[in-house]
C-alpha cells in the first residue's frame, strides 16, 4: 500500500520556528540559536537539491569506516566511558547492522573474547574486564552477542548466573537497581526484561523475577503522560521508551493511561527541525529518533492490544519524511559518524540511534514498503523497535535459547550447533515483515557500498 506522505517543503515550514514574544528566556534563547542552525543547512539544502535530485544521501562508506576504525581502536576521548565498554562495542554492532555492514568473523571472534572478560562471576556484565555487574552493561553486552549471534557468542550468556545478578538487583516492589546498591529506574527492569526475553527464561522464572514490576512501573508515568525514571520525576524519552517497551514485553499496560503517553509522544516532534526532543522545552536531539521515533509505534502496539483493534498499527502518527530529513540533511558528518544536531562532534551513541530512528522512520509501517526519503539506495535495514537490534538477531537468540532448555540429545546437539526452531516468537511485537527483509549482520566487508540491497526488490 502506497503511503500518501510526501517530503516537506522546508521554507514553508519556518513558520513554525519560534516566536517568544519579546519574553526571552534561557530555553527560548537556546531554541531560537539551534533553529537559525538548522534554517541555515535547510537553506543550502534546498539551493544543493534543485542541482542534484539524488540529494539527501545517506553517507553510507563514510559511516562504515568510521564505525569500523571505532570498533578495532577508539580514540583517547573514548578514555571517560572506560566503565562503558560494551556499550560501545553494541553502539557499532547495531549502527553496522542497520547499514548491512559486515564485519569479518576473526574480529567478531575477538569482540565475543573481549565481552567474556565482562562477566561477572556473580552474574552479569560489567563495564570491562574486572568491573561490577550492571544491569546497562548486562543489556548492551547480551545485544551484542545476539547481533553476532553465533554459537559462541550465545553460549557466552550464561544465563543461570545472570538470573542470580538479576534476583540480586531486585527490589520486592518488583523494582529493579543498576547494579547492587545502586539506583533504582526504570531503566533496570527495561534492561532485565529485554535481556531475559533474549535469553528465553521460562514462563515460572520471569513471573517470579518480575512479580509486581508492571505496577511499579505504572507508578512512574507523570501527569504529562510519559513516564520519568522514577515515580514523581519528569517524564523524559529515554524513560518512557524503557517503561512502553518493558510493557510491551512484559504486559501490564492497563494500568497506564496510553493515549495520554501517545500525546505526549507525538508532541515531542519539533515542527520546524523535524526531529524529537526528549522533555518538553529541550531542544531537538539525534538519538532521540529512536527514543521517541520508536515509543510511538510501541505504544500503538500497546494500544492495539488493550483495545484488540490491530487496524491502529497501520498508520504511523509522527511525520516519517519530516525525521529522515532531520537525521539526513542535519545530523551526518561527512567524515563519518552522526551527530546530536548541528555544530556537535559525532560520537558512538548518536550514531547509533540517530540511525535506529531513521530505521524505524522507514519500516515502522510494516504492512507497507518502506517509505525512504529521496534515493532508494538511503534505505537501511529495519530495527526491533523493543529491543533495537536486527528483528531476525531476536527471534534467533529466543529460538537458540528454547532449544537449549528441551530435553535429551536435542538440547545437547543444540548446544554444540545452534541454529534456529519452530518456536513461535512470543514478544509481542509485529516485526514479522521486517524479520523477513532483515539479512545476516554478522559480518562487515571493507566495501561497504558492494553490501547494499534495497529490500523494494523483493516486493515485486
Amino acid at each position: 500500500m502506497e503511503s500518501d506522505e510526501r517530503p516537506r517543503t522546508l521554507s514553508q515550514y519556518k513558520r513554525f520556528q519560534t516566536n517568544d514574544e519579546g519574553r526571552k528566556t534561557f530555553s527560548s534563547i537556546d531554541q531560537i540559536k539551534t533553529e537559525a542552525s538548522i534554517e541555515r543547512i535547510y537553506d543550502r539544502y534546498e539551493q544543493l537539491a534543485a542541482l542534484d535530485a539524488t540529494l539527501p544521501k545517506l553517507l553510507r562508506g563514510d559511516h562504515a569506516r568510521y564505525l569500523q576504525l571505532s570498533l578495532e581502536r577508539l580514540s583517547s576521548a573514548y578514555e571517560s566511558l572506560d566503565s562503558s565498554r560494551p556499550w560501545m562495542v553494541y553502539w557499532i554492532l547495531n549502527a553496522a547492522s542497520i547499514l548491512n555492514l559486515r564485519f569479518p568473523h576473526e574480529l567478531l571472534d575477538r569482540v565475543v573474547d573481549f565481552l567474556v572478560k565482562c562477566r561477572c562471576k556473580e552474574g552479569g556484565f560489567g563495564g570491562g574486564p574486572g568491573q561490577d555487574a550492571h544491569l546497562a552493561t548486562t543489556y548492551a553486552a547480551v545485544n551484542s552477542l545476539c547481533i553476532i549471534g553465533t554459537d559462541k557468542a550465545l553460549n557466552a550468556i550464561d544465563r543461570q548466573s545472570l538470573k542470580q545478578f538479576m534476583w540480586s538487583v531486585r527490589e520486592s516492589s518488583g523494582a529493579f537497581r543498576m547494579h547492587v546498591g545502586g539506583e533504582v529506574d526504570v531503566r533496570g527492569a527495561y534492561c532485565a526484561i529485554s535481556a531475559a526475553k533474549l535469553c528465553s527464561f521460562s514462563p515460572e522464572d520471569e513471573q517470579k523475577l518480575f512479580e509486581g514490576t508492571s505496577a511499579w512501573i505504572a507508578e512512574c508515568q507523570t501527569y504529562e503522560g510519559g513516564f520519568g525514571g522514577a515515580p514523581e520525576l519528569e517524564a523524559h524519552g529515554g524513560y518512557s521508551f524503557c517503561a512502553a517497551a518493558a510493557l510491551m514485553l512484559l504486559g501490564g499496560e492497563n494500568r497506564c493511561d496510553l493515549k495520554a503517553l501517545l500525546r505526549w509522544t507525538v508532541n515531542r516532534q519539533m515542527a520546524y527541525e523535524g526531529g524529537f526532543q526528549g522533555r518538553t522545552n529541550k531542544l531537538v536531539d539525534g538519538c532521540y529518533s529512536f527514543w521517541q521515533g520508536a515509543l510511538v509505534p510501541i505504544v500503538q502496539g500497546l494500544i492495539a492490544r488493550a483495545e484488540g483493534q490491530q487496524s491502529i498499527m497501520n498508520v504511523s502518527l509522527f511525520n516519517r519524511y519530516a525525521l529522515q530529513e532531520y537525521v539526513l540533511i542535519c545530523c551526518q558528518r561527512p567524515n563519518g559518524g552522526l551527530i546530536d544536531k548541528p555544530g556537535k562532534p559525532a560520537d558512538l551513541y548518536h550514531t547509533c540511534y540517530t540511525l535506529s530512528g531513521l530505521a524505524v522512520a522507514q519500516h515502522c509501517e510494516t504492512h507497507s514498503l518502506p517509505l525512504v526519503l529521496g534515493d532508494e539506495r538511503n534505505e537501511v535495514l529495519p530495527t526491533h523497535p523493543v529491543h533495537n537490534i536486527p528483528p531476525k538477531a531476536a527471534l534467533d537468540a529466543y529460538r537458540y535459547f528454547i532449544e537449549l532448555d528441551q530435553p535429551g540429545s536435542a538440547k545437547e546437539e543444540k548446544h554444540c550447533n545452534g541454529g534456529p526452531t519452530t518456536t513461535e516468537d512470543p514478544m509481542d511485537v509485529s516485526l514479522e515483515n521486517d524479520s523477513d527483509r532483515q539479512t545476516s549482520s554478522s559480518h562487515m566487508s571493507e566495501d561497504s557500498s558492494s553490501n547494499y540491497t534495497s529490500s523494494r526488490a523483493s516486493e515485486y
